[in-house]
């Protein structure tokens, strides 16, 4: 066949492909919804996945519920004011007085009011209160018949503070902080493993677009072998086995295709949930795959990630959080005491005005001790297992930097080999495409069967399927350096987390 028939054969073939990709298209999405397809970047997909991630959402609201802890435990150490009102108490009752020998009813009226202002000291772990009971009083005694009617007030300041013992208050400050950093660092880590698995999910449907797409040229391939083999049997110079085997070669290519379709929309219904939009709209996705060798510092990229993992801030944490345990369980059964001073004065007087004519001072001081005397080893025992707990947390951080330094060697060794396994693939398919076209003239002239033909055509298709495939690892491995060491070699500048939102 002249290159002249060739070539009018391939354009009645483009016709006929663009039909038959119709016909498929009908086949394998009986009821889809005939709209503008949606084409998404890598970018953009990280992007719709961080706002509406159930993952990432669920974290935004623990970071928020840690912060508002924190926020609330401040607001606590300021001055806080009180005023508990009492309007009406009134209260009759008949009681036997032991010193007379006799019964007396008495009838109490009470209207009273408290205020008070409590300054928690951070400082100390004390506190500095004031306080002012202001208070009108009606009674009457049966026994002597007399009513009594006053006012009075009780103003006092008092201060109450433990010794021998920890701070509490600013434990229990410095746990809520502490919290709040390993939310912001859970967080982070939170994004970068979304951005992980939205560029896998993305990778695997850009994959199957490949594959239908390399799926569709091997089916044009196929069209224009089953063409030229119908063409000579008619001409008689082929016996007509060989075009029952093309038409099987022909139908087996038709069914690649159709199943590539299928794993396509699978892949494309998945990526859909992982970034949390509707099933039914129709994406595609818009990939620069192209292999540019990035310049890699193993010794940057160990240094930056031991420097700023943030899995290491958190085993810092947690061992912090394991020496506050210690300080609490050092605490039990411990040898403590509380000073309470306190210095107020108190009035009555049947008249409001003179409540305060002639005071009373009342001054109070106080020193208690809390003695422990025996607690059967528990103490101890609880010492020792906060002491084993403290100990397994530091064998875990360095653990930790061990991991980091063996995973970023590992996948700079991963990155090495996927350069040279990319030069190869894209040798092969360049290789690939020549063989196939020198076989196919050799097949055009009859020096060579459908089925050998067949062979080239399947050796192309996966020569184009492996480059593809290592392409993508090596995007992965990349992005798996950038998120063991925080630091991208792409843009190079470092990854900063976010700790805000």
């Amino acid at each position: 066949m002249t290159m002249k028939k060739l070539i009018i054969l391939k354009k009645e073939l483009h016709t006929r492909t663009i039909v038959t990709a119709i016909v498929l298209g009908i086949c394998v999405l009986p009821g889809a919804d005939v709209r503008g397809q949606r084409v998404l970047t890598l970018k953009e997909s990280i992007e719709i996945a961080q706002e509406s991630s159930p993952d990432i959402r669920r974290s935004r609201l623990n970071l928020l519920s840690n912060q508002k802890s924190l926020d609330a435990q401040r607001a606590s150490l300021k001055s806080r004011f009180s005023l508990d009102v009492t309007p009406f108490d009134f209260n009759r009752s008949r009681v036997f007085n032991d010193f007379f020998s006799t019964w007396n009813t008495t009838e109490d009226y009470n209207s009273f009011a408290n205020f008070s202002v409590i300054q928690p000291i951070k400082q100390t772990d004390g506190t500095l209160s004031l306080f002012n009971r202001f208070g009108y009083r009606d009674n009457f005694s049966e026994f002597q018949d007399v009513t009594t009617k006053t006012y009075n007030n009780n103003l006092y300041l008092q201060f109450d503070q433990p010794i021998f013992t920890y701070n509490r208050t600013k434990l229990q400050l410095q746990e809520l902080q502490l919290n709040l950093e390993n939310a912001q660092l859970s967080h982070a880590m939170q994004l970068l493993t979304l951005e992980r698995n939205v560029t896998q999910a993305f990778y695997n449907l850009y994959q199957s677009q490949n594959g239908v797409e390399i799926s569709q040229d091997e089916y044009e391939n196929q069209q224009v072998s089953y063409d030229i083999t119908k063409n000579k049997v008619e001409a008689d110079l082929l016996a007509e086995e060989e075009l029952y085997q093309a038409e099987l070669n022909l139908a087996t290519s038709r069914s690649t295709l159709q199943n590539g379709q299928v794993t396509l929309d699978n892949a494309a219904d998945d990526f859909k949930l992982i970034l949390g939009i509707d099933l039914t709209e129709e994406i595609s996705v818009d990939v620069d795959v192209e292999f540019v060798t990035q310049q890699i510092d193993i010794n940057k990229a160990i240094q930056h990630g031991l420097d700023q993992r943030m899995e290491l801030r958190q085993r810092a944490i947690d061992i912090e959080r394991s020496e506050f345990e210690l300080i609490r369980t050092n605490a039990l059964n411990e040898f403590k005491g509380t000073v309470s001073l306190s210095m107020g004065v108190f009035g009555d007087d049947p008249a409001l005005a003179n409540v305060y004519e002639s005071p009373t001072r009342n001054p109070r001081v106080a020193v208690s001790f809390t003695i422990p005397l025996w607690d059967w080893g528990e103490k101890r025992a609880r010492m020792a297992a906060s002491t084993a707990n403290l100990q397994m947390t530091e064998i875990d951080l360095e653990s930790q930097r061990n991991d980091i330094v063996i995973n970023i060697r590992k996948t700079y060794r991963n990155l090495q080999n996927l350069e040279t396994q990319i030069e190869i693939a894209q040798q092969n398919v360049r290789n690939a495409e020549l063989t196939y076209e020198i076989n196919l003239e050799r097949y055009q002239n009859g020096d060579l069967t459908s089925m050998d033909l067949n062979l080239f055509q399947n050796q192309l298709s996966e020569k184009k399927s492996e480059l593809a495939t290592s392409l993508i690892n090596y995007k992965m491995e990349l992005l798996n350096l950038k998120i063991l060491s925080l630091y991208d070699f792409e843009n190079h500048r470092p990854v900063i987390p976010q700790t805000t939102f």
